[in-house]
């Protein structure tokens, strides 16, 4: 199963969108409106087990602020669809200038089970215009799809390590992204890249969940496309590949 982003069901819980200029402070970033980056989900050794849809349909003024509007899709295929059906569609409402969160969105029907769970971030210690649904986080907080753009938005030439919390909706984590390699070839079914290797970890209260780790491999030209992602997790391997992009 897949779907575009213009045929969504979930109603979206934000205002209208509006027009959102860019604004003269703000850093550039190597994404735009209108782009979307399809994947091809292995899982073990299933290689085909998943569809997964990178895009960004807006950029729009969320409550007084300036915000890019990230969508992720994931969607299982035959034959893992046929005994673990998931439709999920995350949506992220990321500040222009900071990339900091506004909103978080996750729309899941897993095992036909569904669960809509909406939440405006409001950073601690910092007065905010937001109505609720409110969750406290500390500053400079992301969600698990704005840290993605906002690793992909560093500068990898210049920097070796990027920190930043990450709130899933659920638990708050410290993500650490390191640089490994500047320059590895990688072969995928878009074509092939020559990509900055970075390692991501995940940490609570200065413990690294030594479970979990994720490597993404980012394109080294003008677009830094995440041209294969990978998750070691205690239920196996995922492997994100990137077969198409549409500008």
């Amino acid at each position: 199963m897949s779907a575009s982003f213009a045929d969504s069901p979930h109603r979206q819980s934000a205002k209208p969108p509006r027009s959102a200029p860019v604004g003269a402070n703000e850093q550039p970033v190597p994404f735009h409106v209108g782009e979307t980056l399809s994947y091809r989900v292995s899982w073990s050794a299933v290689t085909n087990a998943a569809s997964l849809l990178l895009g960004i349909p807006e950029r729009r003024d969320f409550f007084g602020f300036q915000t890019w509007h990230f969508r992720g899709e994931a969607h299982t295929q035959s034959p893992v669809r046929n005994f673990v059906p998931i439709d999920d569609q995350f949506d992220s409402y990321a500040d222009a200038i900071t990339l900091d969160c506004r909103q978080f969105e996750a729309h899941q029907n897993e095992m036909g089970k569904a669960s809509n769970l909406v939440q405006r971030f409001s950073p601690s210690g910092h007065p905010t215009h937001l109505p609720p649904p409110l969750v406290v986080v500390p500053p400079n907080t992301r969600d698990p799809l704005g840290a993605l753009y906002a690793l992909r938005a560093a500068d990898w030439l210049r920097l070796q390590e990027l920190r930043m919390p990450v709130y899933d909706g659920h638990q708050l984590y410290e993500l650490r992204a390191a640089r490994e390699a500047s320059s590895d070839p990688v072969s995928v079914a878009a074509g092939k890249y020559t990509a900055t290797r970075i390692s991501i970890r995940l940490f609570q209260y200065e413990k690294e969940l030594t479970a979990v780790h994720y490597v993404m491999w980012i394109a080294n030209d003008a677009a830094r496309s995440p041209v294969l992602m990978e998750a070691d997790l205690p239920f196996g391997t995922i492997r994100a590949e990137l077969t198409s992009t549409t500008n």
